[in-house]
């Protein structure tokens, strides 16, 4: 007779110290726990309860400034510092770690509109209201510092003066060129007092320009007179245009997506593009009631971050029509400037009132060391929100944000005004001829004419 024994080893059990917890085995075969979708449902509903209770994304403000913050630039090479520009013309290096100043750049005698860093770090390219450009040496960061002062003034490697103010700048993603926006678009080398080619395409002031992250000859700008063009360098001439109705602000191109980009437009929304078709947006994002003035996307290309003229930062996912985020202050003012940190992990805004304000990309993440049973129960905790995201409460609890006063009634006032419009289309469809009355869906209505 043949018996089967159950047999263990001591040590698959045994703790080895004191203080090592208790190893338990636990059968998962869903007959012999039939409540375990109720318990997860739980689990679920007191993770999103805790993101709330611990959302705290505020983590400090930076001061010297005197005017207005207008422009920021992050530098490639180091993760903790940030170029902010302001309306009085001053330039400063800011360590994000030690939320100081490092140095400043004096010399612009207006407001400095544009700021762009060279990819290896080491150049910073400034333009402003002054007509001129400016090409400055980065100092390299030294660890030695810790007291608060200012170390630094530094002067300016060159100074190229030109016929009209510029309004934005942009550097190559891999290569010596940079663009300026102004009167038109000019590209420059560093080594060039003058540009090496500049692009036409209407009298319009040129707005903002950005360098395609995955082909370095590829550029896109907007224009005062509503427009969206693309150029290349290889070209003589512009490749492509679009009208919206309205203003378009800033543009950003998705990193890990180069032929995806996002406009932030005056009518406060954002809309992402695909290059290759313009004629109709991917995805509209709508939830700001003002102006959006300035986007950057994250370095994972998962979501970008918008500031607003109506005084709010908001985080939205790159094909999601609503943010996921939104972050305020009673002392913050109209946003002008946002960047994500290089690691994805930080906000920084720039604002109206002088102030540079730094903040968590996840509003309840836990800053500092995390312990790997800490880190198991995050993910954990994020499993099951994705698992019962789709269930009423737990949505609800999501979804909820606080708003500022003035906010929740401009959202509410805009939403009246959506469904006014909705009812009357409907109604006009429902008493004309069939097929007379057509409804252009928002990716199209925006969008006036395609030029090529």
């Amino acid at each position: 007779m043949k018996i089967k024994v159950i047999s263990r080893s001591t040590e698959e059990f045994t703790r080895e110290r004191s203080q090592d917890l208790q190893r338990v085995f636990r059968n998962y075969d869903p007959i012999l726990r039939p409540q375990e979708k109720a318990v997860e449902y739980v689990r679920a509903l007191n993770a999103v309860k805790l993101d709330k209770i611990f959302a705290r994304p505020f983590i400090g403000a930076m001061d010297g400034h005197v005017d207005a913050i207008s422009c920021m630039a992050k530098n490639p090479s180091q993760l903790k510092e940030v170029f902010s520009g302001s309306m009085d013309g001053d330039i400063r290096l800011w360590d994000i770690a030690a939320r100081r100043t490092v140095c400043q750049f004096p010399g612009h005698q207006g407001a400095v509109r544009g700021l762009t860093a060279s990819t290896d770090g080491r150049i910073l390219v400034s333009c402003g209201t002054d007509s001129t450009v400016r090409l400055w040496n980065v100092p390299v960061a030294s660890f030695g510092d810790s007291d608060g002062s200012i170390k630094t003034t530094i002067e300016p490697a060159s100074v190229y003066v030109w016929k009209n103010a510029f309004c934005a700048v942009d550097h190559q993603w891999d290569g010596e060129h940079f663009a300026t926006g102004g009167a038109q678009v000019d590209i420059w080398n560093h080594n060039r007092s003058q540009p090496v080619n500049s692009f036409v395409w209407g009298s319009d002031t040129v707005i903002s320009v950005r360098f395609n992250p995955g082909e370095p000859n590829l550029l896109a700008s907007s224009a005062s007179d509503r427009s969206i063009n693309l150029y290349d360098l290889r070209m003589d001439t512009p490749v492509r245009k679009m009208i919206m109705m309205t203003k378009t602000n800033s543009i950003a191109w998705n990193p890990m997506e180069p032929i995806n980009f996002t406009v932030a437009n005056e009518d406060g929304y954002c809309y992402s593009y695909d290059s290759r078709k313009l004629g109709e947006a991917k995805c509209v994002h709508k939830d700001h009631v003002s102006a959006v003035m300035d986007i950057d996307y994250s370095p994972t290309g998962r979501e970008f971050v918008t500031g607003s003229y109506d005084r709010t930062v908001r985080i939205f996912p790159y094909n999601g029509g609503h943010s996921r985020e939104i972050y305020h202050t009673k002392r913050m003012q109209r946003v002008f400037c946002v960047k994500f940190s290089g690691d994805g992990s930080y906000v920084i805004s720039g604002s109206d009132d002088t102030n540079l304000r730094l903040w968590k990309a996840k509003a309840s993440e836990q800053l500092g060391v995390v312990l790997p049973r800490e880190k198991k129960k995050h993910d954990y905790h994020e499993a099951i929100k994705k698992r019962y995201r789709h269930l009423p409460e737990v949505n609800r609890i999501a979804r909820h944000r606080h708003l500022p006063r003035p906010i929740y009634k401009a959202s509410s006032l805009l939403r009246v005004i959506a469904d006014a419009k909705k009812k009357k289309e409907e109604r006009r469809k429902a008493h004309s001829a069939p097929g007379s009355v057509t409804t252009k869906p928002l990716r199209k209505r925006r969008i006036i004419r395609e030029v090529e």
